[in-house]
């Protein structure tokens, strides 16, 4: 009896343990839904442009073997895979999502999902024309439904201060300026023009307020500095832009390409700065800048044929591979440590 008796308070505590155990892992799976960031789809943004990129370079160069196609498949399952897991945070936790849609600081970041649907877009366009069409439209409608909602809160709220602002301004409304490179093979060229001059009159305008915020009012908060890298897309997008809307390097392509060339030159001086910021999830903001000016500079390489067009593409191809890598180790650690995902951040 007193076997059977001590057998049974084991099972009973070992019950215990393991409804508590459950208990406690659908609680931290709740909260890491409820906490499950937009800026999560700066991840598609940055493994999209990862794609167009290297698929740029294989025709280029001819490297006799396809990696875009193996990266686009899986910045595809991402998308499939994030979308998923926020559409149930929008069924269950609304409150929150309009909590990030009335941010002043988070806002930013909603419209990373419209440019991943137009990232896509360009990355199928010659893959699967009719996939490529729909998640243009889709993208471009709601981009700019996006744009239009940021720019009236912009002009008719006061919650919004200096220290709010940091380069990811520029991703609702200078956006815009990328729905050309899929919108010319997919729509009226009116379009892609309406687009393209939305974005290109916002750019100048948010550079100046930026700027003035980083020089008179101090440094950004860590978690934001990974985000000065965005100052790159804007001229780098704006050049790739120019050129599928005329069909060549002209005098302003250039200059659209030698100001984002500054920036990623500006920015990569910096490097022992930034590799001591802690990991956050907008270490993402890497990325996408990157593979723009990569892919910017493999255009001006088929354009002039010149060798130092050549061997800084290589140059920009490689670093953008590495850096890549490096965001999904680093982010892979960051989901199994639970440092992603909380209250917080």
């Amino acid at each position: 009896m007193l076997v059977d008796y001590a057998g049974r308070t084991y099972y009973v505590r070992h019950l215990i343990s393991f409804s508590n155990a459950r208990i406690y892992d659908m609680t931290d799976a709740a909260a890491r839904l409820k906490n499950f960031p937009i800026s999560w789809f700066a991840m598609i943004m940055g493994m999209t442009g990862f794609s167009i990129a290297w698929n740029r370079a294989e025709h280029i160069f001819d490297t006799g073997f396809c990696v875009s196609s193996v990266l686009l498949g899986v910045a595809s399952v991402l998308f499939v895979v994030l979308a998923t897991i926020y559409a149930a945070k929008i069924v269950k936790y609304p409150q929150d999502v309009l909590g990030e849609i009335r941010h002043p600081v988070k806002l930013a970041f909603v419209p990373t999902f419209s440019i991943g649907l137009l990232l896509l877009s360009i990355a199928y366009l010659h893959i699967a024309p009719a996939l490529s069409f729909w998640l243009w439209s889709v993208g471009a409608v709601l981009h700019l439904a996006i744009t239009l909602y940021v720019l009236s809160s912009w002009i008719h709220h006061t919650k919004y201060e200096i220290a709010h602002l940091n380069p990811a301004w520029f991703i609702p409304v200078v956006g815009n300026i990328l729905v050309p490179v899929a919108g010319v093979h997919h729509a009226s060229p009116e379009i892609s023009w309406f687009f393209f001059s939305l974005g290109l009159f916002f750019w100048p305008i948010l550079t100046a307020i930026i700027f003035y915020r980083l020089i008179f009012h101090g440094s950004l908060p860590e978690r934001f500095m990974p985000t000065l890298f965005i100052f790159i897309a804007p001229p780098a997008v704006g050049f790739i832009s120019w050129f599928n809307l005329t069909g060549g390097v002209d005098a302003f392509a250039r200059v659209l390409y030698f100001v984002g060339l500054f920036f990623t030159l500006l920015l990569l001086s910096q490097f022992n700065y930034f590799r001591r910021l802690k990991f956050f999830l907008s270490w993402w903001a890497y990325s996408f800048p990157i593979a723009a000016i990569t892919i910017a500079t493999l255009i001006m390489v088929k354009a002039t044929g010149l060798a130092l067009y050549t061997w800084l593409a290589a140059g920009l191809l490689g670093v953008l591979s590495l850096l890549v890598l490096m965001l999904l180790v680093r982010t892979a650690l960051a989901v199994v440590r639970r440092e992603i995902c909380v209250e917080g951040h």
